[in-house]
């Protein structure tokens, strides 16, 4: 019985002048495969839980990961290459095939593969940047071979290719820092006290928990407007993206028009006095409706 199995299994179903496949090696490629690659997604995991216990930048621990899943698969496959005794040579045809295929067939995939890792090597755009391209905007979740995915403020996850990324203009809010100025403007009506107006404005800026205390805020008499006397306050907070900076600028806005209300300064809206000069003459006419006579 079992050297009837032995010999099943060492019947050859690929063979030439330099090696041959038998079915008993055939049957444990799967197996080794399998093995393989389970032990490579534990040392890919086990590497970047080492890295992040040390606090290391995401956008490392990312390049780590890729290289060694990459340099594993390569490794696993010329293993099982030696497992099998298949010489590299006997695939020197096929790759040249393979190679004018990628050529002329998959130019937006290996472009893209390309961008990816100078993206993951010269970190332009690194993991959890806010960044902006077009008129999408959002936070960078991930970068990988072939596309980075990000998300959204209003929660939708995008994948955009990386090739365009190195392409177009991208707006990087996070690069260097996550300092960010910003603006709230407000008009208030003619006759309203400018120096109360502008004490008023200090003090909200200045009360908010995320507004930065340098740079100092600064509050800017702006303009003379046709309806309102305008003032811009500039500030610097520390901001993840516009939507955390639109939360902020939401705040002061409820707490200047509360402040306002308590000082009695009124927030001025568009408003237009019209003058009539002349002399308006009505002439009436009376002229009997003919009679009807039924």
């Amino acid at each position: 019985m079992i050297e009837s199995l032995k010999n099943i299994l060492g019947v050859g179903l690929v063979s030439t002048t330099d090696f041959q496949i038998t079915i008993g090696q055939l049957l444990l490629v799967p197996f080794f495969l399998a093995i393989g690659y389970l032990g490579l997604k534990w040392l890919v995991s086990f590497t970047a839980k080492g890295m992040n216990e040390r606090n290391v930048s995401p956008d490392v621990v990312q390049i780590v990961k890729r290289a060694i899943f990459i340099i594993g698969i390569i490794v696993l496959l010329i293993t099982l290459l030696d497992f099998l005794h298949v010489p590299l040579t006997a695939f020197a045809f096929v790759s040249g095939a393979v190679a004018i295929g990628i050529g002329f067939g998959a130019q937006n995939i290996i472009n893209n593969f390309i961008s990816g890792w100078i993206l993951m090597w010269e970190r332009p755009i690194r993991i959890n940047d806010y960044i902006e391209i077009g008129d999408t905007s959002g936070n960078v979740e991930e970068i990988n071979t072939r596309s980075t995915r990000i998300r959204r403020v209003d929660g939708v996850h995008m994948l955009i290719p990386n090739s365009k990324l190195l392409e177009e203009m991208v707006v990087n809010w996070t690069l260097v820092d996550k300092l960010l100025r910003s603006i709230v403007r407000v008009g208030v009506a003619y006759g309203s006290d400018v120096a109360t107006v502008k004490n008023v404005l200090e003090d909200v800026v200045a009360s908010h928990p995320l507004v930065l205390e340098e740079p100092v805020p600064q509050v800017i008499f702006e303009d003379f407007g046709d309806s309102a006397l305008v003032f811009d306050i500039y500030f610097w907070v520390n901001s993840a993206g516009e939507k955390s900076a639109r939360e902020i600028r939401s705040d002061l806005r409820f707490n200047i028009e509360h402040q306002f209300r308590l000082h009695d300064i009124v927030i001025s809206f568009p408003q237009r006095d019209v003058h009539v000069d002349g002399h308006i003459t009505f002439k009436e006419s009376s002229q009997a409706e003919p009679s009807k006579n039924v």
